[in-house]
């Protein structure tokens, strides 16, 4: 089931993202990431600024997604989903539940890390393709996509 987020969900769903966000870490050998360094301060204040759902199983939180809108374009970022529970759709269904609540968009743009070959091939096969490259360091490179509803 996916809703949307509660006040007193927050600490869960920041503990669910420093679990998920494991992986990504390893992968890029950097603990310092931002999912892994925020805050339940930082939390609080993307709370009140933008639109964050949670998918829930069984009254636990398993994965969870944020957006906000500017203009015509809906920004979405900090797709989770609890490490047991991935490869199941829900990460899928997240996207399209943001994508959905901000239905009058034309444009979705999200971004994920280059080495990040499963998030990459999750959002191309949703409709989002590569737009730009942004070198963060010489270890991680984001990768921009973008989807264009005309385009559906």
């Amino acid at each position: 089931m996916i809703k949307k987020v509660e006040f007193n969900d927050l600490k869960e769903i920041l503990q669910l993202q420093k679990l998920a966000y494991q992986s990504e870490a390893f992968l890029y050998n950097d603990f310092t990431i931002p999912p892994l360094m925020e805050t339940i301060e930082e939390i609080t204040q993307q709370y009140n600024r933008h639109t964050i759902f949670k998918a829930e199983q069984n009254g636990k939180i398993i994965g969870s997604i944020r957006g906000y809108k500017i203009d015509n374009t809906g920004y979405i970022g900090r797709i989770i989903v609890q490490p047991d529970h991935q490869n199941q759709g829900i990460g899928t269904r997240l996207i399209q539940e943001i994508e959905q609540h901000f239905k009058t968009c034309n444009r979705f743009e999200l971004f994920t890390g280059h080495k990040s070959f499963k998030n990459i091939y999750l959002y191309e096969k949703l409709g989002y393709k590569k737009c730009k490259v942004i070198e963060e360091h010489e270890r991680l490179h984001l990768v921009f996509l973008e989807k264009l509803m005309g385009d559906l």
